[in-house]
């Protein structure tokens, strides 16, 4: 969605030559971008999104915070201050600058003014008691929400221009097929080319493709790879990244030409890898937030955004 596609490591062009005793003009470049981006203690992160530029926005699991920061010099800072009970998970930037947030256990979706932090809009899909809003996908036609513990997915269509809809205009959508297998832990979401979508489901470790129109699904065949705790998908061309948070694993998968199979090429991992949760792209770069899943949060707990090559 709409990254920079530049080197990491940008020349600094220099308007006058240097000279150094000894030696002749030395070239100079800019610091690279920082590898680990430290977020605030006790944060909670889930969802991460990469907008305009270096902008990158993390929201909390907590209390639905978003902090915004710059990947080119690590700082940031609360954009949207939380409030408890309304947690986030997956989140997203649209073309016209709007910050899409997935309201999880509040069943409903936010959108945001991503450079104010005003909220625009909000969509309460389903006030049914364990309904998980988790991650969302943004196309030109419409915005596709996945709820992880009901077998469905939320519509919400964009006017002209991406004009927002009223509060009241969303579809649900019941999935058939393999995508309506219960307890299976729908999450991650990415649409393809031909305007499918592609989820993850988390507990069988299986990728599902789904059709907008009629909910129908299959499954993607992955020759017997298991992508069990699969989080985060990022897709660029027909390379697909999943995300898998406990496992602390990112499988890099080859897709067919038509994404209906897929062979995976290589597996991320490493100690900068703790539970990571989302992820997005940048150049040739693949940057991961560490949800840290595995321990018990608090006020103390470090979180961060870590750099991995892509």
């Amino acid at each position: 969605m709409r990254k920079l596609l530049s080197l990491l490591f940008v020349p600094l062009v220099a308007a006058a030559t240097i000279s150094t005793i000894g030696s002749p003009a030395a070239a100079h470049r800019t610091a690279p971008f920082p590898a680990r981006i430290a977020l605030p203690d006790g944060f909670t992160p889930e969802g991460l999104t990469i907008g305009r530029g270096t902008t990158v926005f993390v929201g909390s699991k907590l209390d639905g915070a978003v902090w915004r920061g710059d990947l080119r010099t690590g700082r940031g800072s609360v954009l949207i201050p939380g409030v408890p009970g309304k947690d986030k998970a997956g989140l997203k930037v649209d073309e016209q600058g709007r910050l899409w947030t997935a309201d999880f256990s509040g069943g409903g979706a936010s959108v945001y003014d991503a450079g104010t932090g005003a909220q625009l809009a909000h969509y309460q899909f389903t006030a049914e008691p364990g309904s998980f809003v988790n991650d969302l996908v943004i196309t030109k036609r419409a915005v596709y929400f996945t709820d992880s513990a009901l077998q469905v997915l939320y519509v919400v269509p964009l006017g002209p221009g991406g004009r927002l809809p009223s509060a009241t205009s969303f579809r649900v959508l019941p999935l058939t097929g393999p995508a309506a297998t219960p307890d299976a832990y729908h999450n991650g979401i990415v649409a393809l080319p031909d305007g499918d979508l592609l989820v993850a489901q988390m507990l069988p470790g299986r990728l599902v493709r789904i059709d907008p129109r009629t909910g129908g699904s299959r499954l993607v065949d992955l020759g017997g790879y298991s992508v069990e705790r699969a989080d985060g998908l990022v897709l660029r061309g027909r390379t697909l990244y999943v995300i898998r948070n406990l496992t602390s694993v990112i499988a890099v998968v080859r897709l067919n030409a038509s994404y209906t199979a897929g062979v995976v090429q290589r597996e991320i991992t490493g100690p900068q890898l703790r539970v990571p949760a989302t992820g997005d792209l940048l150049g040739s770069a693949l940057y991961v937030v560490n949800g840290r899943f595995d321990v018990e949060p608090g006020p103390d707990v470090d979180y961060d955004i870590v750099r991995v090559p892509a």
